[in-house]
């Protein structure tokens, strides 16, 4: 068995799966909301509350994984970790009380993994082959990491010729800008465009999209959640949603209900949806903004990230230098 545990700014994620022959199957997983870099924007530190909320969590994590006889264990952390100036105390507390080892990893790593994650994609013919590249981007609770992709359809594999990471995700540019009227919407999404113009400069990717050779790849909740509302989905639909290929005009339209329930009160959403809005919108705005900048007709929405790249490394021993030191300790 293998498994794999990424510590995000907004989510705990847990990936537990057995590998038989080539074919894996999940035997558990485990998401929580722990909101672990809450407060984070204001004071650089993560806050009591939120640890004690993501401790919890972990501890649910490391009964999970208690007792089981595992190939490989790999457990990591992000954007909160990075930045928080008391990250390194927390992890050590982690380890003290559940065994769980966690590696802060760079925003380099996140892209690869993330990457890693998709790669089967290439394998299911999910990617329209007429494409040579991808811009894959996964919005987090902390960072937006942006990745710029040429496929190789006849080998099967990507080359990732740049990366690029945004300091702002759903939980952090919601503390940043109080989303209190539309101009607050738009100053966020000015914000998220004033970013990713860096990444422009350097790879001129709109000429690419002008030659119709760009497919997005969406890697983040935000973009499964914009699906599952086209969809209509009355409750989460996991496989009608990975892969599913989409035209962003359809996302882009789900953005303007979203925009239109909030600021001008239309019963549009339904309860599930509406709870959510406020962690939704931000997220809006970076996928607006990028889509604006990069106004590529093709995504496929991909509900995987970090945990199924590092299941998908382990599995063809590509993190074997990363497991042996950054594994399951059991605290006797």
């Amino acid at each position: 068995m293998f498994a794999a545990l990424d510590l995000g700014t907004n989510n705990c994620r847990l990936l537990i799966v057995s590998s038989d022959r080539g074919r894996l199957r999940i035997v558990d997983h485990y998401n929580r909301v722990v909101r672990l870099g809450e407060g984070l924007y204001e004071t650089g530190q993560l806050s009591q509350a939120a640890m004690e909320r993501t401790m919890v969590a972990l501890r649910h994590c490391a009964s999970k994984i208690e007792g089981k006889r595992f190939s490989a264990f790999y457990a990591v952390a992000t954007e909160a970790c990075r930045r928080a100036s008391n990250a390194d105390h927390f992890l050590s507390q982690v380890l003290y009380e559940t065994g769980l080892n966690i590696k802060v990893i760079s925003p380099r790593e996140e892209v690869e993994l993330a990457l890693a994650g998709c790669n089967s994609f290439l394998h299911d013919n999910v990617l329209k082959r007429n494409k040579t590249k991808a811009l894959l981007f996964d919005i987090g609770g902390g960072s937006t990491e942006i990745a710029w992709v040429k496929i190789d359809f006849a080998r099967r594999k990507y080359i990732l010729i740049g990366c690029f990471s945004i300091p702002v995700g759903i939980l952090t540019l919601r503390e940043q800008f109080n989303i209190a009227t539309l101009q607050n919407y738009y100053q966020m999404f000015d914000f998220v465009l004033s970013k990713v113009m860096e990444f422009e400069a350097i790879h001129r990717i709109q000429a690419e999209i002008v030659r119709n050779q760009v497919q997005f790849i969406g890697v983040s909740g935000t973009i499964t959640t914009l699906a599952s509302i086209l969809l209509n989905q009355n409750k989460y639909n996991r496989a009608a949603i990975d892969g599913l290929s989409l035209q962003t005009a359809q996302l882009k339209e789900i953005i303007r209900t979203l925009l239109d329930q909030k600021f001008k009160e239309t019963e549009i959403l339904s309860d599930r949806y509406k709870k959510r809005i406020h962690y939704l919108l931000p997220g809006c705005a970076i996928f607006d903004a990028i889509h604006t900048l990069w106004p590529v007709n093709d995504i496929v929405v991909a509900d995987r990230g970090i945990r199924d790249g590092i299941i998908a490394k382990m599995t063809t021993n590509k993190l074997r230098n990363y497991y042996k030191n950054h594994h399951y300790l059991l605290n006797q």
